[in-house]
């Protein structure tokens, strides 16, 4: 286990932001910190980082601790690397000596630098300045001046919030294939779920301070542990149905197996929750429902929908079928097992 927090509390001054976090990262995952704005992800890592200092619990690092109440292992000597949403390289530097910076007497320095711009495809960059470079090419650079040390955990505070949507998303898939090769740890820090999907083994939902869970990105999608959670990840609503036992749930859209419930005894009223993708385009159903919207998505359309009883639904089903709104769609749920929650005073969309 490389990374530790046990039972923290952190915050500005004598103002706790975060409490009661508990989480562990294995060496060579990456995990993710996600929630909105204010949610306490980024005071977070920057206790980790040594920023902010502890005010109960303890956070452990290679079987060291780093940071409890009272005390703080200074940032630079945590061995820990560090990208800046901002990048914040350094203008006067060439792209070669913003690398160098962190390791200047490192005995093989030249060679270092060299292998470090090589792995995040900017070898031929070394002599420019950060003016000079695209906002993604500023960003490898900050991941290959961060890595120079070879630190034992990376932490990301919202890397690619600066780029625009398409270099986002092929830039974050680089950075998790050069960490990967390399077995490096690392945490990220986003409000994107598409990012915290596509980057993290692991991922932590925040929710005022506290962490509702903290998963693979399936079971947050699939398996959510709060109905927080469940409304925060993803697409979908919930439906009102009753238990018959811990995992059958009666429903108007027929008998649903769910995940192993906690949520009552038989009888005992319930919220099932379902995304887009755990309903199925099915014609001859007699199960029907109206279309009353719908977002082409290429290979696939997002129809917003309402059963009889004037609940609704979402749906992703084949982009050929073109539904307009009015036109009646027979459905099927297609999902093995859904999610499912003691019944909430309102049922509120996903």
């Amino acid at each position: 286990m490389l990374l530790q927090l046990h039972n923290l509390a952190c915050g500005y001054q004598q103002q706790r932001v975060v409490q009661g976090l508990d989480l562990q990262l294995n060496a060579g995952d990456i995990g993710c910190l996600l929630g909105s704005s204010g949610c306490g992800k980024t005071t977070t890592l920057r206790a980790i980082a040594g920023f902010e200092p502890v005010h109960e619990g303890q956070i452990v690092l290679a079987g060291q601790v780093i940071s409890s109440r009272g005390f703080t292992l200074a940032p630079e000597k945590r061995r820990i690397g560090m990208v800046f949403q901002d990048y914040a390289l350094f203008p006067h530097l060439s792209v070669a000596d913003n690398v160098a910076f962190g390791i200047r007497h490192h005995p093989r320095l030249s060679r270092v630098v060299e292998q470090m711009l090589e792995l995040v495809n900017l070898g031929a960059l070394g002599k420019r300045h950060p003016h000079e470079l695209s906002g993604g090419q500023q960003q490898r650079v900050a991941l290959a001046r961060a890595l120079a040390p070879e630190p034992q955990l990376l932490l990301m505070d919202e890397p690619f919030s600066n780029l625009d949507g398409e270099l986002r998303r092929r830039l974050s898939l680089e950075v998790r294939d050069i960490l990967k090769a390399r077995g490096t740890s690392a945490i990220l820090v986003t409000h994107d779920q598409e990012e915290a999907f596509a980057v993290s083994d692991h991922v932590g939902v925040f929710k005022e301070g506290r962490l509702e869970q903290w998963d693979t990105p399936y079971n947050l999608y699939h398996r959510p542990a709060t109905p927080y959670v469940a409304s925060f990840v993803g697409q979908g609503y919930f439906v009102r149905g009753r238990l018959i036992d811990g995992e059958l749930v009666q429903s108007e859209l027929g008998t649903l197996r769910v995940n192993g419930s906690d949520a009552g005894v038989a009888g005992t009223s319930v919220d099932v929750l379902l995304r887009p993708d755990d309903i199925a385009f099915a014609p001859d159903s007699p199960l029907k429902a109206s279309v009353t919207g719908k977002t082409f998505q290429g290979a696939a359309t997002l129809y917003r929908l309402q059963l009889p009883s004037g609940t609704p639904l979402q749906a992703l089903f084949p982009s050929h079928a073109d539904l307009r709104a009015g036109d009646e769609a027979g459905i099927r749920v297609a999902a093995e097992r859904l999610a499912v929650f003691a019944a909430q005073e309102h049922v509120p969309a996903v």
